[in-house]
């Protein structure tokens, strides 16, 4: 992706008291702005400083296996989750590149988050956000990118066995996030901080607004805004007899 209140759980999901990253709550939307980061590496090395930041959620990543960069773990999940920060999901591999969308790379992609998901204990109905990390003219958006996500569905579809287990978001211009609500193929949306992409002044249903850095912590980050339901959710961080 280009760098640029108190909640109370809903749902809980039940499992064995042997698989404590399966228990997991989904978020009660907002009363308000909250703000959050969106970071690259694993949180856990600069746990402290998280901890004691005013920050109210943490977007971290699922990604293939041959990324550079570490993909969200359970460890680090539950890190984050008894800080009492939620978190956000997002999948990203080659979202930079106008050729690396299809309904194939869609399908691929849906399977691999899921997986990586239910890995973590993200609960079922929380979101997963599927990067487009560049500005995409409409023939884009209306060609390639729209089956990607349409693989996306397919993806999730196939890999939970029956209905979704997660609801879809997107990252991405105003111009993508846009058609992708409107088609209803993402139920969230992520708003790039790149003004000068396609649609940014004028799309307003957002549910995350990206910016720039802020002082609020002194890594490396991107700063965001987010209010009502953003698909957040935090795990359970010790074990549950049920």
């Amino acid at each position: 992706m280009r760098k640029l209140g108190l909640l109370l759980p809903i749902v809980l999901l039940a499992a064995c008291s042997s698989r404590p990253d399966k228990l997991a709550v989904v978020q009660a939307p907002t009363a308000g702005f909250v703000r959050g980061i969106d970071v690259a590496t694993d949180v856990r090395d600069v746990s402290n400083e998280l901890k004691g930041s005013p920050l109210d959620f943490v977007a971290r990543y699922y990604r293939h296996s041959t990324s550079r960069w570490p993909t969200l773990s359970a460890e680090e999940a539950r890190t984050v989750s008894a800080m009492g920060k939620q978190l956000v999901t997002v999948f990203e591999s080659h979202s930079h590149k106008p050729d690396y969308f299809s309904h194939e790379a869609g399908y691929r992609d849906g399977i691999t988050a899921h997986q990586q998901a239910r890995a973590i204990g993200q609960p079922a109905g929380s979101a997963i956000y599927f990067a487009v990390d560049y500005n995409a003219p409409q023939p884009d958006i209306a060609g390639p990118i729209e089956q990607y996500f349409r693989g996306v569905h397919a993806g999730l579809v196939a890999a939970a066995g029956r209905g979704p287990e997660y609801r879809v978001g997107v990252y991405g211009s105003g111009a993508v996030c846009e058609h992708l609500k409107r088609t209803r193929l993402a139920q969230y949306a992520w708003l790039s901080g790149s003004t000068a992409w396609s649609g940014y002044g004028s799309f307003a249903d957002w549910n995350i607004r990206q910016s720039k850095r802020s002082t609020a912590v002194s890594f490396d980050h991107t700063m965001n805004e987010a209010h009502g339901d953003f698909g957040a959710f935090k795990v359970k961080t010790q074990f549950t007899s049920l």
